[in-house]
């Protein structure tokens, strides 16, 4: 410190703060603190952190300063604990008419980008279910006109139309033969799953909607901070309490499953590691770029993931630029092993 200048400096101390916070985003997913409450909200701007690390580093070494190593540091860190920001060459497998392909979608109740309730969204979103022609949809707010357009699926379980819960639904090609829902307390979000009968094996289908951020660019400028950061730590306490609860219902199973759906937070949280255990993420598997799946401005947020045990041979992952809500659908294919 002694050998820069004050600009050198000042720049240090931004460094060493920014490092600081990303070792604590680093750290947040396994730590259970009430007087941290506030540290699963990181898991919010990981991609922030990183970039603002890259940043000091570039510029230490132009400098070709030691100070480089405080950023390089927490870089690494970030790589071996965190989940891959971006996916630069995934390359997917010849999928085969014998692969299984499942669509997750937030549809926003067919809203639209513009939170329209105009009834175009939902036949447009049906149309594009139709045409991708998935063997599996995992829905999360849905609406009535899309139930209609979708009767070519002949297997289907979905939440009543009644606002006590979210809208959620699972169609199938494949008969389903045992149904069911977790029901999260004192929430309108929920868990459906439906147990899926291919060929001579059973796979569960787990349809994720947890409990919802509402964080949009307009919540910045009309919720004041202190308000949006409480009611932000007790949206997330309550994921964490929804993540265990599936965690817990999953080991009542002795067949292969699939968890997708919303998370309504991000890969670097506590609660999509706690669900994901040992699964494996379609998009860390074979996907590519960003990955992002909910429109939100300057910043990539992929919260709608598709999960799947390591028996189960993923092929492929796509991400659709579709704005007829405000997430966008991603699907993957797969294949059961033998």
């Amino acid at each position: 410190m002694k050998r820069l200048c004050i600009f050198n400096r000042l720049v240090f101390i931004l460094n060493a703060l920014a490092a600081l916070v990303l070792l604590f985003a680093c750290a947040a997913p396994f730590i259970i603190s009430d007087i941290l409450s506030f540290l699963p909200l990181l898991s919010l701007i990981v991609p922030y952190l990183i970039f603002a690390n890259v940043v000091f580093l570039l510029f230490w070494m132009f400098k070709r300063k030691k100070q480089l190593l405080i950023s390089l540091s927490v870089i690494l860190l970030a790589y071996f604990t965190q989940e891959t920001i971006v996916k630069f060459f995934n390359p997917n497998d010849i999928v085969e008419d014998s692969h299984i392909s499942i669509l997750t979608y937030n549809s926003h109740g067919a809203k639209g980008v513009r939170w329209s309730r105009n009834p175009k969204y939902s036949n447009e979103i049906a149309d594009f279910v139709t045409a991708e022609n998935p063997d599996i949809v995992c829905f999360q707010e849905f609406s009535r006109i899309m139930d209609r357009k979708l009767k070519h699926y002949p297997y289907k379980y979905r939440t009543p139309f009644y606002r006590d819960k979210s809208r959620q639904a699972i169609y199938s090609k494949y008969k389903i033969i045992e149904t069911g829902s977790l029901n999260f307390p004192n929430s309108l979000n929920n868990a459906l799953y439906a147990d899926i009968l291919i060929k001579q094996d059973t796979l569960r289908i787990y349809n994720l909607h947890l409990q919802s951020l509402v964080v949009r660019p307009g919540s910045f400028k009309k919720e004041q901070p202190q308000r949006l950061f409480r009611r932000l730590i007790k949206t997330m306490q309550k994921q964490q309490e929804q993540a265990d609860l599936i965690k817990a219902h999953t080991k009542n199973i002795n067949y292969r499953k699939i968890i997708c759906g919303d998370f309504n937070n991000t890969g670097f949280s506590r609660v999509y590691k706690t669900i994901k255990g040992e699964m494996k993420d379609s998009f860390e598997e074979k996907g590519f770029g960003f990955g992002s799946t909910y429109i939100f401005k300057f910043l990539p947020f992929r919260i709608d993931f598709i999960l799947a045990d390591p028996e189960i041979e993923l092929k492929a992952h796509k991400n659709f630029k579709v704005r007829l809500s405000d997430h966008e659908p991603v699907m993957a294919s797969f294949r059961l092993k033998e």
